[in-house]
């Protein structure tokens, strides 16, 4: 089955009579997997959301199966075959997971109610057809980040659909968890469903696609056959200029230990001992589960330490809660930026203020100079691309979330930088500048430690790099030794012990 499944003719939208999308075409072939690329704010997600009937479209022609398509409406879209994973994930927590997959379309008895047995039944098929182990019956409160995620992936792909729309579906799943997804998705084109695909993750769109559409500004700037384009074409259309090398070049002034940790001890880590120097920029990596975020949380007084000592430029610190970090001069943004660094529905100014108060009251009362002097400042430095600092932080860009989060630790005088996932969720012109900024954080003279899911950006910004596996360090690499192999390889140490232990007391 083959032909065009979606077709988009000269579309239009304005928001506040600013123009967000100018004269788009876009078509998506049945069977075939589509990739929308752009910076964030490209309009990918409003072009989208016209497709879900989310937004009508103030000029242009939709046609769905050659029928041209008015007043489209989200439940007609659903009707029609059209279903959508957000980016943002919209689960209802208190309902359970069988719920939540069958919302509004639940079997029903004879007697017309709702036939949970039936219901539970088919949803563990379903989670089980991704690899996915749950138990349907419970409520998606319980779940982590990354199991809503595939719920909500599961709930997609089971409806009967013609066309499925994914927003960053990868964004907080582990590698064994992609892969499944992957093959469910190829199962799907063989069924004639088309895949429309948002990602910010390029070596999943040369993997996957069949053909991309790239977007700049509100426009369309190419489409055309996977075949036809390489990375640096790619690149270069989305962010309008080329880049040769996405990592900064290195000119780093490496002084003497800044930070040390001595036999750490947490719920899930253990015998943790590490340093980063004056200048430094030291990367953490290691497969989902194996403990970096718990260190880094334990060293910012978020988690308790079970034991082990810290150092800061040769004097031992206590730290018991966050205020002691911030005290001692240690900085942590966390990996989830909309839940833990950020405010969302307060302003720019507000939230860089945030953790600021001393600098700019007195006596209790906020010197309003001094708070505006001191974002605007900030915004300056930093290049952060908004209207205004009394702007939501909602409201503006994933690059400059992450830009802002940075904004209210650069504004103190901190002496070591704990940067938890920098720039998940954030598109390659923005990674680009964040790179940047951390160059010159070290440049500065601040110790860095960066986590990071991604070897690349490991490899491309950092100066050492630990791994850990299942809560121990497993290896550290110099950079003359970094290779993806050798991470990757000190990066299931543990793991591999560990089944090679299972295996022998099974042989037993």
């Amino acid at each position: 089955m083959s032909g065009n499944v979606l077709e988009l003719k000269h579309i239009g939208k304005s928001f506040g009579g600013i123009p967000i999308l100018k004269d788009i075409d876009f078509t998506v072939e049945r069977g075939t997997f589509h990739a929308l690329l752009g910076e964030n704010g490209a309009g990918k997600s409003t072009l989208m959301k016209i497709v879900c009937g989310t937004y009508t479209m103030d000029q242009g022609e939709y046609l769905y199966d050659g029928q041209i398509i008015k007043n489209l409406n989200p439940r007609d879209a659903i009707q029609m075959g059209i279903s959508m994973i957000q980016q943002e994930l919209s689960p209802i927590p208190e309902m359970t997971i069988a719920e939540n997959i069958f919302l509004y379309r639940e079997p029903m008895t004879k007697l017309r109610f709702v036939d949970d047995k039936k219901m539970n039944r088919e949803a563990k098929k379903l989670l089980e057809e991704v690899g996915m182990h749950l138990e349907p019956s419970r409520k998606m409160s319980t779940l982590t980040v990354a199991e809503m995620q595939m719920v909500e992936i599961v709930k997609a792909i089971s409806r009967d659909a013609s066309v499925v729309i994914m927003d960053e579906p990868t964004s907080s799943l582990t590698d064994r968890e992609i892969e499944a997804l992957f093959r469910e998705i190829e199962k799907l084109k063989k069924k004639g469903v088309a895949i429309i695909y948002i990602t910010h993750k390029l070596d999943e769109v040369f993997k996957m696609s069949d053909e991309i559409t790239i977007m700049r500004d509100g426009e369309k700037i190419s489409t055309g056959k996977i075949s036809d384009y390489n990375m640096e074409r790619i690149i270069t259309e989305m962010v309008g200029r080329a880049m040769t090398n996405i990592y900064p070049e290195r000119i780093r002034n490496i002084g003497k230990e800044i930070f040390r940790a001595e036999g750490l001890q947490g719920k899930k880590f253990k015998n943790i001992s590490f340093h980063v120097n004056k200048g430094e920029i030291v990367g953490f990596s290691g497969l989902v589960g194996a403990g970096r975020t718990e260190v880094a949380r334990a060293i910012f007084g978020l988690d308790d330490l079970r034991g082990g000592k810290l150092y800061l430029k040769n004097s031992e610190i206590d730290i018991r809660k966050p205020s002691d970090a911030i005290k001692a001069g240690i900085a942590f943004s966390n990996e989830d930026r909309k839940v833990e660094g950020l405010v969302l529905c307060r302003s720019i100014r507000e939230n860089i203020s945030m953790i600021n108060m001393e600098m700019i009251t007195s006596n209790g009362i906020i010197n309003m100079k001094k708070d505006k002097e001191l974002s605007n400042s900030m915004v300056k430095k930093l290049n952060i691309k908004l209207p205004s600092i009394e702007s939501k932080v909602q409201n503006i860009s994933g690059g400059n979330q992450q830009k802002v989060v940075l904004a209210k630790w650069l504004s103190r005088d901190m002496t070591f930088m704990i940067l938890d996932e920098p720039t998940r969720g954030i598109d390659v012109g923005a990674k680009y500048d964040i790179y940047n900024l951390i160059g010159s954080m070290a440049k500065d003279g601040l110790a860095v430690m960066v986590i990071s899911s991604e070897i690349q950006e490991l490899m491309g910004i950092c100066d050492r790099i630990y791994v850990m596996s299942d809560g121990e360090i497993t290896g550290e690499l110099a950079q003359k030794d970094f290779s993806q192999e050798n991470i990757m390889r000190y990066a299931i140490a543990n793991t591999k012990l560990r089944s090679e232990s299972d295996e022998e007391i099974d042989n037993e």
